[in-house]
């Protein structure tokens, strides 16, 4: 997710969340039933078709292409939007206001009930296609409904294009959906030859100069800062908490007054620049001036969008980058929008396979930090002799706990050593002056006590990231965020440890922690 430049003071407002781009199976297995109470999103999207002579396989693929039919709870997206349709409240789109005036449904009902806010998906479609002038019989064709798909996605030209393109490959390739109820959505896959009209003109054909193997559509000029203050030297990696066409769109409207350079889709890893490279895009607070900022379509409690080809073609990118700017190819340098300093955003989230990407760029998997120094994809053992940024990290743990190690300069020499033994034998562990996994893990855990659960954030949590990394010697996303990966890695250690496994960091499980259990 973009953030403002900090002299910027309004309200922040964030990317629009329109559609996913990755069919899960191509399938020739028909609807299911409406009259089966056991599939009720299945009986809401037919319900909804008939009310508003909308076609019920229309519906389906735009709501899977908005959400991948996942109404989350009822919170609302980045962009203020609600449900499996998405139906949004903000400056430059108001489908919640007008699914309320069409269906006389409370705006209580639209945000939280799936079946309301379905209905009113397809009561904001059908009123866009009676602007358009659709009849009955045009109604009937479901490629006659492309110009209104258009409009749903609440913005214009390219982006506009780039969004009913998407929902018409849904419907061309077929889809076999599972619902976060485990409900099964399907639509069968037919040929399709959409009308676009005036659209087809609007398609994007025009390529990025900096990139030739992306598409170029700009930003607009309220959205970043023309030149530098200062040398590229990182890529920050971020999450839209929307859709690939609403990104674009988002960063096309005046008001946002946030961007980045980049986009990347779902689906395929196509790639849309939208703010030059020499550029300053708004998208990483203090970090703006020295970082190129690439936007992965999705959401960062969802891994399904993190899709093979996204990882690759967004890893070739910033290797690209990486080599065109003399950027290191570290975990220094290749951040998480989290991790930029100043910055309150969690994406790209626990979800994100740092290892896997630092492996496609070609780059340091395991020994690189992340700007705040503490920071790895793994801890090895340090000990007299050792050298380099995890020694470093010891030498500030220790001194930040009040053990002499000296100068935090990454050389394991005697100072560290006897620090070492020092605070080893403080907390009870072997005095061999080794930092392996237990020590490691006291000293990363050391701090408060407060418990912490899903919906945490902040420094606690990444102390609490960092110390399950080095107790079960495998990664834990460390970007402050308690969410669904670092639940299973507590639940993990706690029933290793002969805890009550209920995903809940309080006080015994921190004393476990900070033992080196």
């Amino acid at each position: 997710m973009p953030s403002r430049p900090a002299a910027h003071t309004k309200a922040r407002a964030s990317v629009l969340a329109a559609l996913t781009a990755t069919v899960l199976t191509v399938t020739g297995t028909p609807a299911l039933a409406a009259s089966d109470s056991g599939h009720p999103m299945n009986q809401a999207f037919e319900r909804a078709a008939g009310r508003f002579g909308v076609p019920r396989d229309l519906l389906a693929a735009v709501g899977y292409g908005e959400t991948r039919l996942d109404g989350h709870s009822g919170l609302p997206s980045q962009a203020n939007g609600y449900g499996v349709m998405h139906l949004a409240s903000n400056p430059g789109n108001q489908t919640l206001e007008q699914a309320a005036a069409l269906t006389g449904k409370p705006l209580a009902d639209l945000r939280a009930d799936t079946g309301a806010n379905i209905l009113g998906g397809a009561a904001v479609l059908r009123g866009y296609a009676d602007k358009l002038g659709l009849d009955a019989r045009d109604r009937a064709d479901i490629d006659a409904w492309y110009p209104a798909v258009a409009r749903y996605s609440g913005t214009e030209g390219p982006a506009a294009a780039l969004y009913a393109d998407t929902v018409y490959t849904f419907l061309a390739d077929g889809l076999d959906a599972v619902t976060p109820d485990g409900e099964r959505i399907s639509v069968t896959g037919r040929p399709v030859s959409p009308h676009k009209g005036s659209l087809a003109a609007t398609e994007p054909g025009a390529r990025s100069a900096d990139y030739p193997a992306a598409l170029w559509v700009p930003a607009s000029a309220n959205n970043f800062a023309a030149g530098r203050s200062a040398a590229i030297d990182k890529v920050i990696i971020h999450v839209t908490q929307g859709s690939y066409a609403g990104s674009i769109s988002w960063f096309q409207n005046p008001t946002a007054e946030v961007s980045s350079h980049y986009v990347v889709r779902s689906s395929d890893g196509q790639i849309t620049q939208m703010v030059r490279d020499s550029d300053t895009a708004y998208h990483a607070r203090s970090a703006n001036s020295s970082a190129l900022g690439i936007e992965h379509e999705g959401f960062i409690d969802d891994p399904s969008w993190f899709t093979e080809p996204m990882y690759r073609s967004s890893a070739a990118l910033t290797a690209y980058l990486c080599d065109r700017y003399g950027i290191p190819k570290d975990r220094a340098h290749i951040i998480g929008h989290s991790e930029a300093p100043g910055n309150d955003h969690t994406d790209p989230g626990p979800n994100w396979d740092w290892t896997h990407y630092m492996q496609l760029v070609g780059g340091d998997t395991g020994g690189g930090t992340t700007p705040d120094g503490l920071s790895f994809t793994a801890y090895t053992t340090q000990r007299s002799g050792s050298t380099g940024a995890q020694v470093k990290a010891v030498q500030q743990l220790l001194n930040e706990q009040g053990q002499a190690a000296g100068a935090a300069d990454g050389s394991f020499g005697p100072a560290t050593l006897s620090a070492v033994a020092a605070y080893q034998a403080a907390h009870g562990l072997d005095q061999d002056g080794v930092v392996g996994a237990r020590t490691w893990t006291a000293l990363l855990s050391a701090g408060s006590t407060a418990t912490l659960q899903v919906g945490a954030s902040g420094d606690g949590v990444k102390r609490l990231q960092r110390a399950l990394t080095a107790a079960l010697g495998s990664a834990v996303g460390i970007d402050g965020s308690f969410g669904p990966a670092t639940t299973t890695a507590v639940r993990g250690y706690q029933t290793s440890r002969g805890l009550t496994a209920d995903g809940i960091v309080g006080p015994d499980t921190w004393a476990a922690l900070q033992a080196g259990r």
